[in-house]
């Protein structure tokens, strides 16, 4: 079989099928074939173990080709239910590699419902995290322990409290601390969650730790079983180092415990725009494995993406996708409280905004910074400015005067 022979645009895409769109240099009919026939049953030569119909009927097709995008339909009967390594391994393995392209982007995908049910989706997501932290409206706020490699179990806890009593929801680990020899894991879970409750008989409200269990899958699961054990409700993964695999065997260990998904490593295969796989479908495959809340970038922080990308992004994380809820979507990376009246105008108020550097180096302070952070969200909330509301507030104004706003 020709490569040609993968372009069909008079087929009718059944509702079970799997729609790719993939960005494709060069574009024609013959490199586009030979993305869906490496994808599905196609090879490089004539073969005695098949038949030329029978490829051609279980093969993937080129239902369209539409300047650099094209889309390809694959069937049901192609993959795995439920196993999203399988998955990837088709329609983003090999293809990748292929003489006859020179880029390629795997940009969206269209899921059917048949595989959407196949994976248990988020356990909580947008509507159950607000409900556990009762906070039923505006963004949640919260900061990442700085620096995020050097601090000592205690020391963590403690820079934890002075954050939580200063006014933020959420504490996360870092995405590479999870058991060094200066910070041992059982330790850090255990002082830090005895701070947050401390925290919480201090300001009256709910609080929350995101411990990192990222590693070997066993190990995985067993301090996931460890945090829950000790009264957390939050586990952190770096779903793209850990896998599909090893995201799916955390989701399936059914521990009742929030998952947030940090997506370290994401730029090696989303920055470059012709090459590689676009962040909607590693969200979308995060979702579906059932993470509650997944990083969406800030578009005016550190990291490199365009406002387009992120309200896109943000769309796709808590729109319709079957049965799976709503994902909360989490921006994070170089924020300060004078980001914040910006995000909420872009992203609305299901976000979770998370400053690192900007809560750890206010002037006075990580409780100060918290507090400043708080202030920001309040004050956007109120739809008063934050050069206005920082007049009476001077957490926010001194953090405004070393950060400015935007």
């Amino acid at each position: 079989m020709k490569y040609e022979d993968y372009f069909n645009p008079k087929y009718k895409p059944k509702k079970s099928d799997i729609i790719c769109t993939f960005r494709l240099n060069p574009c024609n009919k013959k490199s586009a074939g030979a993305v869906a026939a490496e994808s599905s049953t196609g090879t490089w030569t004539t073969l005695t173990t098949s038949t030329e119909k029978r490829m051609l009927d279980l093969g993937a097709k080129v239902i369209s080709i539409k300047g650099n995008l094209i889309k390809i339909a694959y069937s049901i009967e192609l993959f795995e239910k439920g196993n999203m390594p399988q998955i990837f391994s088709s329609i983003a393995g090999n293809v990748f590699n292929m003489k006859e392209v020179k880029t390629l982007r795997l940009e969206w995908i269209d899921w059917s419902d048949t595989m959407i049910n196949s994976f248990y989706g988020p356990k909580f997501g947008v509507h159950g995290i607000r409900k556990m932290l009762r906070v039923p409206k505006r963004p949640l706020c919260g900061t990442i322990i700085k620096p995020k490699l050097g601090l000592n179990a205690s020391e963590h806890a403690q820079v934890a409290y002075r954050a939580w009593v200063g006014g933020v929801d959420i504490v996360k680990d870092d995405e590479n601390l999870t058991h060094q020899p200066f910070n041992h894991f059982d330790k850090r879970i255990r002082e830090t969650l005895k701070q947050r409750d401390y925290a919480e008989k201090v300001t009256g409200e709910k609080k929350i730790y995101m411990a990192n269990v990222t590693a070997e899958a066993n190990e995985m699961i067993k301090r996931a079983k460890f945090v829950k054990s000790c009264g957390g409700e939050y586990v952190m993964v770096d779903i793209l180092t850990v896998g599909w695999s090893g995201l799916q065997t955390l989701r399936k260990a059914n521990l009742g415990l929030v998952i947030h998904a940090h997506r370290a490593m994401h730029g090696a295969l989303t920055r470059n725009k012709q090459h590689g796989i676009a962040m909607p479908p590693i969200a979308d495959a995060a979702r579906l494995i059932g993470v509650d809340q997944i990083h969406i970038g800030t578009a005016v922080g550190k990291m490199d993406e365009t406002p387009e990308e992120v309200i896109t992004l943000k769309n796709r994380v808590e729109g319709k996708l079957g049965k799976a809820k709503p994902v909360f979507a989490v921006c994070s990376g170089g924020l300060h409280p004078g980001h914040v009246s910006k995000l909420v105008k872009m992203l609305g108020n299901d976000i979770i905004i998370q400053c690192g550097g900007g809560v750890h180096g206010h002037p006075r302070g990580t409780k100060a910074g918290a507090t400043a952070l708080r202030q920001a969200i309040d004050a956007t909330m109120k739809d008063i400015s934050l050069k206005d509301y920082a007049k009476n507030h001077l957490e926010l104004k001194l953090a405004l005067n070393k950060w400015g706003t935007i």
